[in-house]
């Protein structure tokens, strides 16, 4: 548990660290007099200079609030399994106990993602909410559904115990059409009325600024090796206890630490994300949505490759059905740990971003450049106009 804790304040404290002293050194620079200006406009460049183009949204919105909406159901998915194991409602002897409350669990949350997907679509002013419905709603099923017909045709062929009756199979899809799917229609429904504006602090130039090229270490591959191997660092030592568990004879038990490091994954992506964000701003590129979410969820990337090497070096596992399971729903969980990290990076930063002035903490030292520098004294779209720039006390 110390080696979790020790890699958490250490990434955190890093990550505040660098930050703090970058946002030192950017508002002592900008924060000059009012005859200075001009010797100012002459150098201007970072995130100040890209104010009315950081919120230009995303393209391909659809799929990107699709994205957000599935990770949102997994995350309160994930976090709902790890308050009813916290509270002992899963017997150790019963091994189907966790993925039968999953399904249910699933069934049950899809109206967050419905909800989620469609506030955000509506905001970024997408029209065919039906369309984003029904890819939120597919999003992840049909990959699983294709993974698991497949796994369970071969269980069949073997005839295990593993494959699943016909009726299992419909009681499942039934669960999906009669329960998932009409709560994903009521939570997009809900989320569409209720979506207000897309209230951003400053207006968006009609004509996007040229970007100009990154040296390699800015790159987005750049961006997903750090964004991705620093949160997995985090959880590398508790890997192996959960693989032994789902491929071995282990019973896992300790559901309390797998909490606690459940929670330093998110903050640690949450403080990595928006670093690398920040980072990506000062470069003058504006297309942080998707680069966010890419560089957070690459996680998923590093927790399969683990995943390879648990299987050749440190499992006994082999021929067709055992091969076809593990990489099966290896790649189902890869998938939806991207869709749960996803999540986090995204909403925390573009919620963040459009914070008032007056939040005033260490957690979100690293969120606040975007707002203050968005803040104008005039709605004038014109690279001029920015209001005086002053250090937080906190700071």
């Amino acid at each position: 548990m110390s080696i979790h804790l020790c890699t958490f304040f250490l990434h955190s404290s890093e990550c505040v660290g660098s930050e703090t002293r970058v946002l030192k050194s950017d508002f002592a620079r900008y924060n000059i007099d009012e005859e200075d200006s001009d010797d100012l406009d002459q150098d201007e460049n970072g995130w100040k200079i890209i104010h009315t183009d950081v919120f230009r949204f995303p393209v391909c919105k659809s799929l990107f609030c699709a994205i957000l909406g599935v990770g949102s159901q997994f995350l309160a998915l994930a976090t709902g399994i790890l308050v009813m194991a916290l509270f002992g409602m899963f017997n150790v002897h019963r091994h189907g106990s966790i993925n039968s409350a999953a399904v249910v669990l699933y069934a049950l949350t899809s109206g967050v993602s419905g909800y989620i997907a469609a506030n955000y679509y509506r905001k970024m002013g997408g029209d065919n909410w039906v369309w984003n419905i029904n890819l939120t709603s597919a999003l992840f099923a049909l990959p699983f559904f294709m993974v698991w017909a497949i796994i369970n045709s071969v269980a069949w062929a073997y005839g295990t115990t593993q494959a699943l009756p016909w009726t299992t199979v419909v009681m499942l899809i039934c669960l999906w059409i009669f329960v998932g799917y009409p709560l994903t229609v009521v939570g997009g429904i809900f989320g569409k009325n209720w979506a207000n504006g897309f209230d951003a602090p400053c207006r968006t130039k009609n004509i996007a600024r040229e970007i100009p090229s990154a040296p390699w270490y800015r790159s987005a591959f750049a961006h997903c090796l750090v964004g991705g191997f620093l949160p997995f660092s985090a959880i590398s030592v508790e890997l192996y206890y959960i693989f032994a568990t789902l491929w071995g004879r282990e019973q896992y038990t300790l559901y309390g630490i797998l909490f606690i490091v459940y929670g330093i994954l998110l903050s640690v992506t949450a403080c990595i994300s928006v670093a690398l964000t920040y980072f990506q701003l000062s470069a003058e590129d504006y297309r942080w949505w998707w680069r966010s979410i890419f560089s957070a969820g690459s996680t998923g990337c590093f927790v399969f490759l683990y995943a390879l090497f648990y299987y050749f070096k440190r499992s006994n596992m082999s021929g067709l059905l055992q091969t076809l399971e593990f990489f099966g729903y290896t790649t189902l969980s890869y998938f939806s740990e991207q869709g749960l990290v996803f999540s986090l990076s995204s909403i925390c930063t573009q919620r963040q971003t459009s914070q008032p002035l007056s939040v005033s903490s260490v957690w979100l030292v690293a969120l606040r450049p975007v707002t203050v520098a968005y803040t104008r004294d005039d709605d004038v779209p014109t690279d001029r106009g920015l209001s005086r720039l002053s250090l937080p006390s906190d700071l």
